[in-house]
């Protein structure tokens, strides 16, 4: 059975994402940093649907102890799916943006993506068969008012994909990036309401966070073996 690690994994998406996994039949760790009972939530459907899981504990902005607990976990058993979900919101034009607004987005994000995901990557190469796949937004792909820092973030994670996307080539490892637009849940609720959405997306509703969960299954899955490097926008044709 193989292990997925799903950081953000109590969030509505990352949830979404767990449930989808552990129904494709892998052993989910559900990560939550702030909010371990959300986490522990999600293990307990995953459970109760017959799937495996448990769920982990750190800081993706810590990045000491990413290597420790990270460390400790695939030297039991190597992970060979990672889903970058963790990500965070602190808007405001970028001329009133304080600096601890632009570090923090970036810290989560980018530099997280990065904690988390190179201490796995020698033991997942071992195995000779990996997926890493990172959440995105609508935002790193054509930017967004108010959002210089969040989409400076995705966006940095489309180039430090791709790159690695390249040198896992040969590894039987691929690397890729899910963008989602408008997701249905408690942060996108609190931003836009049904008028903004008919607006904004072409298909004139919200997706829904099982509609990101599918194609991250896929990605996930041994079908998508020849599907590296890319860059795949979930946002009812908004671009």
């Amino acid at each position: 059975m193989k292990r997925a690690l799903v950081t953000g994994g109590s969030g509505d998406i990352g949830a979404a994402i767990c449930r989808r996994l552990a129904q494709a039949g892998m052993a989910v760790l559900v990560h939550a940093n702030s909010r371990p009972e959300r986490a522990e939530a999600v293990v307990a459907q995953i459970r109760a649907a017959g799937g495996e899981a448990e769920a982990v504990v750190f800081d993706v902005t810590d990045h000491a102890q990413c290597q420790q607990i990270l460390g400790e976990l695939a030297e039991q058993q190597p992970i060979q799916v990672v889903v970058n979900n963790a990500g965070i919101h602190d808007d405001a034009p970028l001329a009133g943006m304080s600096e601890a607004q632009w570090r923090g987005v970036i810290e989560v994000s980018l530099h997280g993506f990065f904690n988390v995901t190179q201490p796995l990557m020698l033991p997942m190469m071992r195995t000779r068969w990996g997926r890493v796949i990172s959440l995105s937004s609508i935002a790193g792909m054509m930017g967004n008012r108010g959002q210089a820092n969040y989409a400076a973030a995705k966006a940095g994670l489309h180039g430090a994909s791709r790159s690695l996307a390249i040198e896992m080539a040969s590894r039987g490892i691929t690397v890729n990036v899910v963008a989602p637009g408008i997701i249905a849940g408690s942060m996108t609720d609190e931003v836009f309401d049904e008028a903004a959405i008919k607006a904004q997306v072409p298909m004139k509703r919200a997706g829904d966070p099982q509609e990101v969960a599918a194609v991250v299954a896929f990605l996930a899955s041994e079908e998508a073996g020849y599907v590296s490097g890319q860059v795949i926008g979930v946002n009812g044709a908004m671009a």
